[in-house]
């Protein structure tokens, strides 16, 4: 996507070749095609004696990729502005009416989260859809991203938008598009949009303009019927009346759990939630964190002290778009302890497949699902109650593929990953931390009935299925000479596999580029079944520890996740095993070479 007329200007070149570039390029922006706002932040740009900030803005384009939009607001080609989420909008809008010719109505649905000019950016979609004769279904303000998801299937549209950064920092906005199953594109889909958008070559090409008939306003129709669909995946209703008064705290983290999570919760018989009012508000600012990401302890610190004085037994949290989650539980000793992501699979997969098995609702077509570097222990659950459980690559986009492949014979108990994002129901694509905070609770409560509470429940579990503690490691290596360094990184660890890790020999090696798993003890080589090739790598040992190997699609940076297995021979002996399963990672992580 170039709305300039300029191609991406690659970033190897002199510095005084890439500013005279660079400068041509945004002088372009000067022009009386775009608004006067714009014109000013790029003349002040290019004005600037740091051209550092001009450079970074326009030194390429930002790039569609097959999730969408993010970047940092601002003006320039490579900036969230009106004129990039523009041009994604015209390049969606030209693919829909040419793989949709046949419909006589096109129809799409625009939702936004709580960031700065998130409501500006899907106005404009909205706007440019219906410039293009493409219905559209705006939400009325902040929504969750899986309310898009559900609206999509229910309204029986074609795509939709949302507008979201997710849990990046304040400085960010993005753009994710969705399909006609509520589900964020893959092939082909997600490349032949890439090839429409990239045909936009110039904001003359552009429909601004649209037909205000062709926007109807969504809202609290749409939360009803949502809300009460979450309702009907309770497994235990008659448990949350009776313990309707456990005291919970709740956070949106300023985001737009607000919209749903409270009501949810009630719906589902929970009258004693307790409000963070700091983080109650909503603002793109989010003003008491530094990231309003569930998965960090710091965005979790209000609620904790919330729980601390009030006496709850949990704390519920959700990212700023409302489709990941946040699980603080209280320990035997009464401290706040984090749940990560994959205990939080873990929990609510065995949850949900222990009251399948105690209702007598098992048929033997159940299945879950969980992505390749999520815990093992997912699998463990699944296999000891002969559920299926498939594996798929990182992202909901697969697990909701799965479920599309699926759908005509299989049942789905649930699926989810390692990053906090988990789905217990079918008329939603994509995590979704409304009906996942809900569930959450329906099992204190059920543990609670059993004299339990979440932290002990998780001892049980891993009593039952076998101990195994994860930990996922990021190493940032920014700009050209980073971007190398991973993929020499890459290279090496292909070329020469570890033979050891923490002193167990490496048995099997899983690589997703050429998906061929090689047995390292009698030298066979399967094919993998999966719908694509991966940059992934995985090593497994012969003392049952994983790791997987990836570099990040959206950030310089590559990723290690590793899992390992220790042998748990009492409950009492938990604390003890977690803190020698820490130095069992260590271990790992510096035999690969990583800090």
């Amino acid at each position: 996507m170039c709305v300039a007329g300029v191609h991406a200007i690659h970033i190897d070149m002199t510095n005084d070749e890439l500013l005279k570039e660079v400068t041509v390029k945004a002088e372009k922006w000067l022009g009386d095609r775009y608004d006067e706002e714009t014109r000013k932040e790029v003349k002040a740009l290019l004005d600037a004696e740091d051209k550092t900030p001009l450079i970074e803005a326009f030194y390429k384009d930002l790039e569609f990729g097959t999730g969408g939009l993010r970047g940092i607001m601002g003006a320039g080609s490579n900036r969230m502005n009106i004129y990039t989420v523009g041009a994604a909008t015209q390049g969606l809008a030209n693919y829909l009416k040419d793989a949709f010719a046949e419909l006589p109505q096109i129809s799409v649905v625009v939702g936004h989260d709580v960031r700065n000019n998130s409501r500006k950016f899907a106005e404009l979609t909205a706007e440019v859809f219906a410039a293009n004769g493409i219905k559209v279904y705006l939400f009325d303000g902040p929504c969750p991203t899986p309310e898009v998801s559900y609206a999509i299937r229910k309204l029986g549209c074609q795509s939709g938008v949302m507008v979201t950064a997710s849990h990046n920092p304040k400085e960010y906005n993005g753009y994710k598009a969705y399909w006609s199953d509520g589900a964020q594109m893959i092939a082909p889909h997600d490349v032949k949009t890439i090839e429409y958008v990239n045909a936009v070559t110039s904001v003359d090409q552009i429909k601004f303009d649209g037909d205000k008939s062709l926007i109807q306003i969504v809202g609290k129709d749409i939360d009803d019927q949502y809300l009460a669909d979450i309702h009907k995946l309770s497994l235990c209703p008659e448990l949350d009346k009776k313990h309707h008064d456990m005291k919970i705290v709740y956070t949106p983290i300023h985001g737009t759990g607000l919209r749903l999570i409270f009501d949810s919760l009630k719906l589902w018989g929970f009258d004693n939630v307790i409000h963070v009012p700091e983080q109650d508000v909503q603002s793109g600012d989010f003003p008491t964190v530094v990231s309003p990401n569930p998965e960090n302890s710091e965005a979790m610190t209000l609620g904790i002290a919330k729980a601390k004085e009030t006496g709850a037994s949990l704390v519920l949290a959700s990212d700023p778009d409302a489709d990941r989650v946040g699980l603080v539980v209280r320990d035997k000793e009464g401290n706040y302890q984090l749940v990560n992501g994959n205990q939080i699979c873990m929990l609510l997969i065995y949850y949900i497949i222990t009251q399948n098995v105690e209702q007598k609702l098992m048929n033997g077509n159940e299945y879950v699902v969980k992505t390749i570097v999520t815990t093992e222990a997912v699998k463990r659950i699944a296999d000891a109650n002969n559920v299926r459980c498939f594996d798929c690559f990182t992202g909901f986009k697969w697990i909701a593929d799965v479920m599309r492949n699926e759908e005509a014979t299989g049942r789905y108990l649930g699926g989810g990953e390692e990053s906090y994002g988990f789905l217990p129901e079918t008329f939603v694509r994509d995590k979704d931390a409304i009906s996942t905070n809900s569930l959450i609770a329906e099992c204190a409560a059920w543990a609670d009935e059993k004299g339990l509470n979440l932290y002990e429940l998780l001892v049980d579990i891993y009593a039952q299925y076998g101990f195994s503690r994860e930990r996922g490691v990021s190493v940032v290596r920014p700009g050209k000479s980073g971007a190398e360094e991973i993929t020499a990184m890459m290279k090496n660890f292909r070329e020469n596999p570890p033979k050891t890790l923490a002193g167990s020999p490496v048995t099997c090696i899983k690589d997703y580029l050429d998906l061929n798993c090689r047995n390292l003890k009698d030298g066979s080589v399967e094919k993998m079944n999966f719908p694509t090739t991966s940059n992934v790598l995985q090593f497994f040992t012969e003392a049952g520890d994983k790791v997987s190997v990836r570099p990040s699609g959206t950030e310089p940076k590559i990723k290690f996740y590793v899992e390992v297995r220790e042998e748990m021979p009492d409950k009492s002996k938990y604390e003890e095993v977690v803190a020698a399963s820490e130095k069992h990672i260590d271990a790992v992580l510096a035999d690969l070479g990583v800090k």
